[in-house]
């Protein structure tokens, strides 16, 4: 009897040891992030900053404003767990407080109902942009940080898309003539991204989301510029090399920073939003950067 005590005890002692790697960055407060909001965009948004009706810019709502009377970031308890709700309603993001370096991120999110202008008419968007560095508002939509970015959007999360000035390379099939380039482990890696031949973005190997309404779970694994997709356990992008390009010209490493998740004009729910730190890709990816 001893015997099975001292076994259960070491298998717990294991356990919560594995358990205490990952550190929760969701709570009811919030507290562990800022808010940001921006504009409400209008479908004929065009990427310059918004005018009023007399010609005047429009300023962004700004940094830790106007959520309390927008709502746009909420939080509420499902199952005694806490959840975050982005309404979409206005372009933000929630922005962690801490930079980060050299980490395993996981999070699962589902789709609300809501869509607002300027995509009514298309598919549900969001993102996790991670390595974001600087001012917000850096990008086409004013809204924000250079940065990285794991798609969230229908039929297409773990796509890749740059931020500001930023690049990477992906292994991916090479893009001809209006084709998109297409992630997959097996191909060279591609440059992509600020001051290269093909801008901006790049489709995920494949779909792997789950159907409306239920939890998917993604995870964004980085080291030293490397960096993972894995959408509910499938990798569906290999990337290398992160790095920006400078307002001199010069090329520089993005390989640490906050941790954005946005609010861009669909609604959708966030919880078990975990990090723990790596000190090295763990062993069954490393060889997909070989």
């Amino acid at each position: 009897m001893k015997l099975k005590f001292l076994c259960l005890s070491i298998v717990l002692c294991s356990y919560s040891a594995v358990a205490a790697d990952w550190q929760p960055l969701l709570d009811k407060d919030l507290s562990q992030w800022d808010t940001y909001l921006s504009y409400k965009h209008k479908e004929s948004y065009d990427g310059s900053v918004p005018k009023d009706e007399q010609g005047n810019p429009i300023a962004p709502i700004g940094l830790n404003k106007g959520n309390d009377e927008h709502k746009v970031f909420t939080m509420q308890q499902e199952n005694n767990e806490p959840v975050l709700r982005v309404s979409g309603e206005i372009y933000g993001a929630v922005t962690s407080k801490k930079s980060y370096k050299n980490y395993h991120l996981k999070l699962q999110f589902r789709w609300g109902d809501k869509k607002w202008p300027p995509r009514l008419n298309k598919l549900k968007d969001s993102g996790i942009l991670y390595h974001a560095n600087g001012e917000h508002g850096q990008e086409y939509f004013r809204t924000w940080m250079l940065s990285q970015e794991f798609q969230i959007m229908e039929g297409h999360n773990g796509d890749y898309w740059q931020q500001a000035t930023s690049a990477i390379d992906v292994r991916a099939f090479l893009p001809e003539s209006i084709m998109n380039a297409v992630a997959d482990e097996t191909q060279p890696f591609i440059k992509v991204g600020k001051g290269e031949e093909l801008q901006g973005f790049v489709l995920r190997k494949d779909n792997h989301e789950k159907p409306a309404g239920q939890w998917n779970t993604l995870e964004l694994i980085t080291f030293e510029g490397q960096s993972l997709h894995i959408v509910n356990g499938h990798v569906v992008m290999v990337l290398r090399n992160s790095r920006y390009v400078t307002p001199e010209g010069k090329t520089e490493p993005l390989i640490e920073g906050k941790i954005q998740l946005q609010s861009e004009a669909a609604e959708l729910f966030y919880k078990g939003i975990l990090i723990k730190p790596i000190e090295q890709m763990p062993a069954e990816y490393s060889k997909l950067f070989l």
